[in-house]
């Protein structure tokens, strides 16, 4: 292969191996990850283990599966089987764990066992971006995110799911009592093993209808009327495709304007956003440490309520009032056709 930059062999034998630190540029974010977290006080922030026990076999250090978590989140590698493989063929990753190769099962154990302490060290992170002056603007951005939990939508229960669950059993129901009326007036001999299958869906529609009415019990005891079986804290949330919805959480970040840095995020089960702003905005002005705070938000935030406790605060709140005049679906002209 002439006229072309050619590589080493695969073979080939080298006397002195190259330093894996020579592969790490200085301006590197994982130095920076290092860094940060040597310098944490991991047993005072809550993280589990981080007294090593005197017998028993060692375990990893939290500091190195912290770094492998900080790691995935600026990364976006979410997944404990991908952080897993990063681990074994990412140099960067490498580098930070000195060759450690932990398994999916003890980073999702420790992001389970120390969630306490991951918080912690996010307060930390924000507290050190407030020392070197990045929340100098004081203005944040803030927005939400549904995300999908690991309840089926089918293990899910609102009044309204309840209602359309009940009537379509009502009618197989029905359906299948008349299919039995027909076969008892036209009933062949053949037709026998027909019949006792129907009979046997009936026993199975009517234990349905019976567990159905329970969870209609259990929904009127529950405080927003909804019951997930798998999660009990998931929520079914309307998303914008018609007719569609799913079970998840609905996640609430403050993000600094000018590095975009999170300063604040919460985790809600309320499918809209009406009654997060004035939450969140207060928990990015304490996280910023700032008298005064301007805060961005879109239609969504709006309310009046939400807006009266940002202002009482000191937080000034730039939102879009919401559209509620009629006239655009019935032809007519509306503020959207003026300038």
């Amino acid at each position: 292969m002439k006229r072309y930059i050619e590589g080493k062999s695969r073979a080939q034998m080298v006397l002195m191996p190259e330093s894996l630190d020579d592969f790490i540029g200085e301006d590197n974010p994982v130095r920076v990850i290092d860094l940060f977290v040597d310098e944490l006080d991991l047993q005072g922030l809550g993280f589990a283990s981080a007294q090593p026990a005197v017998t028993g076999r060692p375990g990893y250090h939290p500091g190195l599966l912290l770094k492998l978590y900080i790691y995935g989140y600026l990364n976006r590698v979410q997944s404990s089987r991908r952080l897993e493989r990063e681990a074994q063929r990412n140099v960067e990753v490498m580098w930070l764990t000195g060759h450690l190769t932990p398994d999916f099962k003890t980073i999702a154990d420790f992001r389970r066992d120390n969630g306490i302490g991951i918080r912690n060290a996010c307060k930390q992170f924000i507290a050190l971006c407030r020392e070197l002056d990045l929340f100098s603007h004081a203005v944040v951005a803030i927005d939400g995110a549904k995300f999908k939990a690991v309840n089926n939508r089918d293990k899910n229960f609102t009044p309204h799911k309840l209602e359309q669950r009940i009537k379509q059993i009502e009618e197989s129901i029905e359906r299948y009592l008349h299919a039995l009326d027909t076969a008892d007036r036209t009933q062949p001999a053949e037709v026998e093993a027909k019949t006792k299958n129907l009979k046997e869906k009936l026993v199975r529609l009517r234990k349905q209808m019976r567990y159905l009415q329970e969870m209609g019990e259990r929904l009127r005891q529950a405080p927003d009327e909804q019951v997930s079986l798998t999660d009990p804290d998931a929520r079914s949330m309307a998303t914008s495709g018609r007719g569609t919805g799913m079970v998840g959480y609905n996640v609430q970040v403050a993000v600094d304007t000018e590095h975009h840095l999170i300063v604040a995020h919460d985790v809600v089960n309320l499918g809209h956003d009406r009654t997060q702003l004035a939450s969140m905005a207060m928990q990015a002005k304490v996280a910023i440490d700032e008298e005064t705070l301007e805060v961005l938000a879109d239609r969504g935030y709006y309310k009046g309520p939400e807006i009266l406790a940002c202002e009482q605060s000191g937080i000034t709140p730039f939102v879009p009032m919401t559209m509620t005049s009629d006239n655009k679906a019935r032809g007519l002209f509306d503020k959207r056709d003026f300038v």
